[in-house]
């Protein structure tokens, strides 16, 4: 997939690259590439799992291209934000997990990318992160004021943005805007080290389908009423039930050996 997105699938895991350094900025020719991988890892049978990770050791990615804000009209901005909203929401509900690898600085729209995955885990000293879009006088558009929120509580995610203060991933991982923070050489071993952690979560040691459910569960009940959110999981765990993966893991337990699922 030619591009400012790169694209590759091995054993199980899609990769999708952020490739236009050093600071992989994005423009609308970006964020139509990163939807169409988007869709090609969710159409794929194969693919279980995703990391989204960026080009280099710099930057992760450092948002949305600010040259190319600066040279379009109100109505470009407009769809620009909508069509990069509806994006990452394909992201977030495609029912497999997605694991953004965090090297390099990772800030503005950049951050707000990682934020639509389902985990981040973040290179130890390799950058810093935040939405500092207030000192350009805007607000992080890319789902910034609603993720972080969510994710960080409402007084903690508008300090953040109102400061618009970047901060390491130590810091990040305290407050719960990264999982996990690795150690690791370069941004090669880095992107290995996740890799092997995404295909932990890929058949046939891992129930993919049940990874997929869980994702579908928490992303389509959270907002809910717990009634509606139970009424979801209980729709959800009568397909897993039904599935061939659910019937191999119950007789694996019962007869006492490791279970081989296939994610059907």
């Amino acid at each position: 997939m030619p591009g400012l997105v790169d694209y590759s699938v091995s054993e199980g895991v899609a990769t999708i690259v952020l490739n236009d350094p050093p600071m992989n900025a994005y423009t609308h020719e970006m964020m139509k590439d990163l939807d169409a991988a988007i869709l090609e890892a969710r159409f794929d049978n194969e693919v279980h799992a995703i990391v989204l990770t960026g080009h280099g050791e710099k930057f992760f990615c450092a948002g949305a291209n600010i040259r190319m804000l600066s040279e379009v009209d109100q109505t470009f901005k407009y769809y620009f934000c909508l069509h990069a909203n509806e994006t990452l929401q394909r992201l977030e509900r495609t029912p497999k997990l997605v694991i953004a690898a965090l090297s390099g600085h990772c800030v503005g729209g950049g951050l707000e990318i990682a934020l639509a995955a389902d985990l981040r885990l973040a290179r130890k000293g390799s950058g810093k992160c935040g939405l500092p879009e207030v000192a350009l006088g805007v607000l992080p558009g890319t789902g910034g004021t609603q993720r972080l929120a969510r994710l960080v509580g409402r007084a903690k995610a508008i300090e953040l943005m109102v400061s618009g203060r970047t901060f390491d991933y130590d810091e990040a991982l305290a407050l719960g805007v990264v999982t996990e923070v690795r150690e690791a050489a370069d941004d090669a071993a880095f992107l290995e080290l996740v890799l092997a952690h995404a295909k932990s979560f890929t058949t046939p040691e891992r129930a993919a389908l049940s990874v997929g459910h869980i994702k579908a569960a928490v992303h389509g009940g959270v907002d809910l009423s717990l009634d509606a959110g139970l009424a979801l999981e209980r729709e959800l765990q009568a397909k897993l039930f039904a599935s061939a993966d659910a019937k191999e893991g119950i007789a694996a337990y019962v007869e006492k050996r490791k279970a081989q699922f296939k994610g059907a």
